[in-house]
């Protein structure tokens, strides 16, 4: 276990809180990190290991990867998941029985060669195969690397399934620093959705009584702060910015695992972002980045919990409620300082510059929130007609 696991799971024991074993053994975030892999599957005693990624994870980092393996006497196998009838390789149920049945029963480890989506199949894939599996980022776009919940597509519905973490993570620094810029600006979109996401869970502990971590809170905000400390850095993607970046989103997922849930990083900015895909999917639309659409709905939603802190509906909740949302969402940045920190790292800022149009936005604002049966601002506005009707957005 390297220092960013290490240090996060002193923050728990530390102030007392029991969580989940974290069950990382190692993270390494440094160039040639395929050297460590490596020797980490020889000590380990892996003999049979399939990696899986996509068609461009496999150019980018899959071939090369299996050639390492298998120069040192292993052997390794790419499994490729074929594109969907819109060009996409995505999580749903086509994908996870591709990998399922494609992954031969001698299997002693997968590696997830990818970013996001291709760590939920194989997350989901290693868990109901009861193998080991590694995660090895070609992009610093999401913040679910070390996590053990999966969201994927079942029946037309994003749902997530907690299943199990990388046994192992691997990120060549290099590898991360080529990745294309709308995907560096993803994984710093994915981080600053955490303002929404953290003040959604403060309420939600507060007036529904869900559980609540208070160092969790505080080591996924100290990983947002760090981010924003970087926004320049990152939007060069210097060494130093990326590897913040990454730092950052390894330190969300682990939170996520020691947890074993994942309020501190998703609220209603991500169930706005599911429904979005889920809606795209619908239509046979291509896929839109995940941290885009999540920092696209973070700036919609910190307008939005600002005038709701204002709202006349606001007085038909309680004296200690209404005190309590107004906490919770007063401190909130406006939405265009969020934009402004999204179009700096080169990603976008708002819906209509990633071809989501209003119709979309708003259906997905008056029905995301029934995704996942959690309190947040955005099920306090739809579910009181009052504010619906005031038209926050």
């Amino acid at each position: 276990m390297n220092h960013i696991a290490a240090d996060v799971q002193r923050a728990f024991e530390h102030a007392g809180e029991m969580t989940c074993p974290l069950g990382v053994d190692e993270i390494v975030l440094e160039k040639q990190a395929a050297d460590r892999l490596l020797d980490y599957v020889k000590r380990r005693n892996d003999q049979r290991i399939v990696l899986v990624c996509d068609r461009n994870t496999h150019r980018i980092a899959g071939i090369e990867l299996e050639d390492r393996l298998i120069k040192g006497e292993l052997q390794a196998e790419c499994l490729i998941i074929p594109e969907n009838e819109a060009g996409d390789v995505v999580a749903d149920e086509r994908s996870l029985i591709h990998v399922l049945v494609h992954t031969k029963k001698s299997t002693d480890i997968m590696i997830a060669v990818g970013s996001g989506t291709i760590h939920d199949i194989v997350r989901f894939a290693a868990f109901q195969r009861r193998l080991p599996f590694i995660s090895y980022p070609t992009a610093p776009s999401v913040d679910g690397f070390t996590s053990a919940g999966a969201p994927i597509i079942l029946y037309g519905t994003k749902t997530t399934i907690q299943t199990k973490a990388p046994s192992a993570l691997f990120a060549d620094l290099d590898i991360l620093k080529a990745a294309p810029q709308p995907m560096v600006a993803a994984g710093f979109g994915d981080m600053l959705g955490k303002m929404t996401s953290l003040a959604d869970w403060n309420i939600s502990h507060q007036l529904a009584g869900e559980p609540y971590s208070p160092i969790g809170a505080k080591l996924v905000q100290e990983a947002l702060d760090a981010c924003i400390e970087h926004a320049e850095d990152i939007a060069m993607k210097t060494e130093t910015g990326i590897r913040v970046l990454m730092e950052s989103l390894i330190v969300s997922g682990l939170v996520m695992l020691a947890l074993d849930h994942s309020r501190p990083a998703s609220g209603g900015e991500h169930h706005i972002s599911h429904w979005i895909e889920m809606e795209l999917m619908e239509k046979k639309r291509p896929q839109i980045l995940h941290g885009a659409k999540v920092g696209c709905a973070a700036v919609l939603l910190t307008d939005t919990y600002r005038k709701l802190i204002q709202a006349e509906g606001l007085n038909e909740f309680s004296p200690r409620q209404r005190e309590v949302i107004q906490s919770a969402y007063e401190t909130l940045p406006e939405g265009k300082k969020l934009a402004g920190w999204l179009k700096s790292a080169g990603g976008p800022a708002y819906f209509d510059e990633i071809g989501v149009g209003q119709d979309s936005v708003k259906n997905a604002f008056r029905h995301a929130h029934t995704l996942r049966d959690r309190c947040t601002g955005l099920r306090l506005i739809n579910e009181n007609k009052t504010l619906v009707n005031h038209g926050l957005y």
